[in-house]
């Protein structure tokens, strides 16, 4: 059930030597791993440490299973938000919020982030610290940088983890994260802790795996560099009326608070919507018969952590309530599709020229932006929710 780290292409560390293009990936894997030592010694590192780093990395076939079985974000909002929130998960975060309250504090002071969103990401990641994966982390990177559907995410990785291992703070041997090669309580990848990573208990180390403080202010500055606006909401639950355009919703669209409010959109929980004057998107993640958001362009940050529009928006709506909003109405959305028919769907939509992102059997950001268009084009309403309706009218 991990991510696509889909940040690593941003802050992927870039190189240009011959060793780069020696062999990009596939192919024999040891002779792999000796062009990714050779390209070690292109970018300086000294040969002691490339062998001690390199030495036991081994191919990981359980991780290139875990890459292509991601089968549970296929789960329509309210059921996967049911089974990723639970009790435990609300107590849990609210008795870490008092015990971290100093760090908080201070993450609001230089950051800005919201602790319900940081608690959120905790929660889910690895369950506040309790659980933070079982795969050897090199060996991970290596057998991902190896395979070809993204060496390019994973590749720099390799070479970040190595000076991770430089600085005291990776050991090749017993570092151990998820599947895709993230460490830590929040899950950042060696690249984004080289970058972004804080020493948030001040002991001259960043350790994400046994320090809360360093990994909150660690997440904190990670989301602040990809664009978090301090001290703005992120998520408001709202009623809809049924008179609304429905091609205007959705994460694609987005137009004034008070013009939302103007066509009856309101704040579930009662009074004024917050920042009237600011752009938001109007999300109907099981259509216009289901849940309803206002989302504001802090939500849109958060796909740069994770590129799963059910898994952001269950962990936006997961750090308002961890904030005190009550538990979402669910409504009466149109039963959705099975993962055979969202294939068959996004086969159909890509027939006609639509990209969806691949034939995944995902409702993910590309495949919801064809079916609003398909629905236009068909006079259905178009609320980007795919149903047995659209499937037998294409």
């Amino acid at each position: 059930m991990r991510r696509l780290p889909a940040f690593a292409l941003a802050l992927a560390l870039g190189f240009s030597g011959t060793a780069a293009t020696a062999q990009e990936c596939g192919g024999d894997f040891g002779q792999f791993v000796q062009n990714l030592r050779a390209e070690a010694a292109q970018r300086g590192h000294a040969e002691a440490n490339i062998d001690a780093f390199f030495r036991h990395a081994s191919y990981l076939q359980s991780a290139i299973d875990a890459d292509r079985r991601q089968g549970f974000f296929t789960l329509p909002f309210t059921e996967f938000a049911g089974r990723l929130i639970s009790q435990g998960r609300l107590d849990n975060g609210r008795r870490n919020a008092e015990r971290q309250a100093a760090v908080f504090d201070e993450i609001d002071r230089r950051y800005g982030v919201s602790r319900g969103i940081l608690l959120s990401f905790w929660a889910f990641e690895t369950d506040y610290g309790a659980f933070q994966g079982d795969y050897n982390t090199l060996d991970a990177l290596v057998t991902l940088a190896h395979d070809c559907r993204r060496p390019h995410i994973f590749r720099p990785q390799v070479f970040a983890a190595l000076e991770l291992f430089e600085m005291g703070d990776f050991d090749p041997v017993n570092t151990v994260g998820a599947w895709a090669g993230e460490i830590g309580m929040v899950q950042m990848l060696p690249a984004d802790i080289i970058a972004h990573g804080v020493d948030g208990d001040g002991d001259g180390h960043v350790r994400l795996q046994t320090s809360a403080p360093d990994a909150l202010m660690s997440g904190a500055n990670l989301l602040s560099s990809l664009g978090w606006r301090a001290n703005e909401p992120w998520l408001v639950e709202v009623t809809i009326p049924d008179t609304l355009d429905w091609y205007d919703t959705g994460i694609h669209t987005s137009r004034r608070v008070s013009a939302w409010e103007a066509d009856g959109v309101r704040a579930r929980a009662g009074g004024n919507l917050p920042m009237s004057n600011a752009q938001a998107s109007l999300i109907l993640p099981q259509g216009r018969n289901g849940p309803a958001f206002i989302a504001y362009p802090n939500f849109n940050v958060l796909f740069e952590w994770n590129q799963s529009f059910t898994y952001v928006l269950t962990a936006a709506y997961f750090g308002t309530r961890l904030e005190g909003a009550p538990v979402f109405d669910p409504r009466n959305p149109e039963p959705g599709l099975s993962r055979e028919q969202m294939q068959e769907l996004q086969r159909r939509l890509t027939a006609r020229g639509y990209d969806t992102g691949g034939t995944t059997g995902i409702l993910g950001r590309n495949t919801r932006a064809a079916v609003r268009e398909m629905q236009r084009e068909l006079g259905l309403p178009a609320d980007a929710w795919p149903t047995a309706a659209l499937l037998n009218a294409l």
